[in-house]
């Protein structure tokens, strides 16, 4: 070929390439709801300004605050391409989440049917009352498009009274815009006749917007004790860290979901939350609240204040971070201050629930497997991911929410005893190093920020050493006596098996549940499937007899057992043990002198911290 015939052939090629390559690339999206009554949406999205000749389509497979994969793929179908001018092009599977699309011009239109019949914070639940949209579970994308702005149409059913909710910014009352992929993906939407309410807060010099927007079957009035509640959450933990996040176009959307349709979670996002509950708000009110109160926690820990770990989320892989413990787990352990702070919860309530996360935490063998952060490294197996086949995680795995939060009251507690100062001074201090300009953080970043905190380097090391690294935990006893609480068991003296759960019948007690290795039936040589027949000498047939039975011995009886497993009858001694279980009880309800000093301490802890 000569040397002009080439340079022409490339000018021609270039001329023709150019329009392509100078497309702007955008993603513009149209949902609609034909079929709500049977769960389905049907979803077309445009790529335009494609700079491949493949394009490739992707189903995400995870969703920003959970860890592990969901495949949401599994409820994709119906897949057509056209190109700009309508004709249809070939779609390829390339593998259960992806999709191949060539031949198109520089132009895809991608059409599919979804099916979402699960509401809550992760997926998408459709039915003729909403649409209740977790993107992820709902919207494909396309490789090379991730920094794409995106445009998304909302065509709602006719005759409806449906609105959107959502932190998308509005261009008007249908159709809404992302700067980018991430930003879409964490941008769940609630489409129906929700009722809404909004309410401005001053932070600083700046006055911003905080809305909630609920699907629900309740009354006005059991919405507006919501609302009334939920600016209080809102005041209280804006005193925790002094300020408001800086939420995108000043405004911050509590979307929440509450009926038989929907099921039990909250998930937070960067300027609003998800949540979602089949319990009825009027009869469930302070639970919800409790919900309420961890997931705007999370604007602040885990939206801004970020571990380096979780950056950037990828959502075609399970996302691991050793740092959950003070992610997730702080965050609980807040979320249950704040309702005792705002005086939702009472005294003898949020005692009552710091007992239960002491007894998971203390009595489960878990710490004698994992320390803190190999909690945290669960997260993928964990995080509402489903299996099934058995496992040993009874035995092995202590949540990090409740593990972190039990590790959150006693640092606050030891702080305030020991250093003259609180975890919310810590929380302040992280914020303002990492929250605030959005810095992510390591662990020798947190460990480093508490020397700070407390002016105590050696301390600080050790605290991380022993209880973040590690596995051991304080004295909560004597933390919780500083507040004139105190830790006792609730049930001296009296003997039982362990935690275990039966399902009773005329044969006896089976197993439903794998035993705990410190249990007297572990020990006993018991498992999951086995029936107990007889305790010492005993049929158990009912709950009632058991209880009986429990009644007549002592913790340090040795009785024989007699169990069946796979169809053969076999023996057992079983050496009974007192019950370990511990409550909380307010020293004056106790009978014991509650001191100035104690008044003191609790109102410091416990006390409301807005005017």
């Amino acid at each position: 070929m000569s040397t002009r015939l080439f340079g022409a052939l490339c000018a021609a090629l270039s001329l023709t390439l150019t329009p392509l390559l100078a497309q702007e690339q955008q993603v513009r999206y149209h949902l609609s709801f034909p079929n709500a009554v049977h769960h389905e949406a049907q979803i077309s999205v445009t790529f335009t300004g494609i700079k491949s000749d493949t394009l490739q389509v992707l189903m995400p497979r995870s969703s920003p605050g959970r860890y592990a994969l969901h495949e949401f793929a599994k409820n994709v179908y119906s897949v057509k391409a056209t190109d700009s001018k309508g004709q249809e092009l070939r779609v390829s599977r390339f593998s259960p989440h992806e999709w191949h699309v060539s031949g198109h011009q520089g132009e895809v239109t991608l059409s599919y049917t979804l099916f979402g019949d699960h509401a809550d914070g992760t997926y998408t639940g459709i039915d003729e009352t909403h649409a209740h949209l977790n993107m992820p579970a709902t919207l494909t994308y396309a490789r090379g498009f991730e920094q794409a702005p995106a445009r998304v149409i909302f065509r709602m059913p006719q005759g409806s009274n449906w609105k959107v909710a959502t932190q998308l910014q509005p261009l008007n009352d249908s159709t809404f815009q992302a700067p980018n992929f991430q930003y879409l993906m964490d941008s769940p939407t609630e489409l129906s006749d929700f009722a809404f309410a909004e309410w401005q807060v001053q932070d600083g010099a700046k006055s911003k917007t905080i809305q909630v927007a609920m699907h629900h079957q309740g009354t006005q009035a059991a919405f507006d004790s919501y609302v009334a509640s939920t600016k209080k959450i809102v005041a209280e933990q804006q005193a925790v860290f002094g300020k408001l996040p800086d939420f995108d176009f000043d405004r911050y959307t509590f979307i929440a979901c509450y009926g038989p349709q929907a099921v039990g979670d909250g998930m937070e996002h960067r300027n609003s939350t998800i949540l979602t509950s089949s319990r009825p708000l009027l009869t469930s009110m302070n639970p919800l609240l409790n919900t309420v109160s961890h997931e705007f926690f999370h604007a602040w820990n885990v939206e801004r204040l970020r571990p380096a770990s979780l950056e950037p989320f990828d959502f075609q892989e399970a996302n691991m971070s050793e740092a959950l413990w003070l992610a997730e787990g702080f965050t609980t352990y807040y979320g249950d201050l704040t309702m005792r702070r705002t005086g939702i919860f009472d005294l003898k309530k949020y005692s009552s629930d710091l007992a239960g996360d002491l007894n998971y935490v203390l009595l489960s063998p878990g710490r004698h497997y994992h320390s803190l952060v190999e909690m945290s490294l669960q997260a993928p197996f964990v995080d509402a991911a489903r299996s099934v086949d058995p496992h040993n995680r009874h035995n092995t795995f202590i949540s990090y929410y409740t593990y972190g939060s039990v590790l959150g009251l006693g640092l606050d507690l030891t702080l305030r005893r020991d250093f003259n100062t609180t975890l919310d001074a810590y929380m302040q201090a992280l914020w303002q190093k990492y929250g605030q300009p959005e810095k992510p953080y390591t662990l020798h970043d947190l460990e480093q920020t508490l020397a700070e905190v407390t002016k105590d380097t050696a301390w600080a090391a050790d605290f991380f050493r022993r209880q973040v690294y590690g596995s051991e935990l304080p004295d909560y006893a004597a933390l919780l006596a500083e507040a004139g609480l105190q830790v006792r068991k609730d049930n001296p003296g009296k003997a039982g098996l362990g935690m275990a759960n039966f399902a009773y019948s005329k044969q006896g007690a089976k197993l439903m549940n794998g035993t705990y290795v410190t249990s007297p039936l572990y020990k006993a040589g018991l498992d999951r499937g086995d029936v107990i027949l007889t305790i010492d000498g005993r049929k158990v047939t009912s709950e009632k007899e058991m209880e009986k039975i429990m009644k007549r011995l002592k913790p340090t009886h040795s009785v024989p057992l007699t169990y069946q497993r796979h169809g053969t009858v076999r023996k057992a001694t079983l050496i009974m043990e007192e019950i370990p279980t511990l409550e909380v009880v307010p020293f004056e309800a106790a009978g014991k002198e509650l001191t100035p000093a104690m008044q003191q301490f609790r109102q410091a802890w416990l006390g409301a911290k807005t005017k």
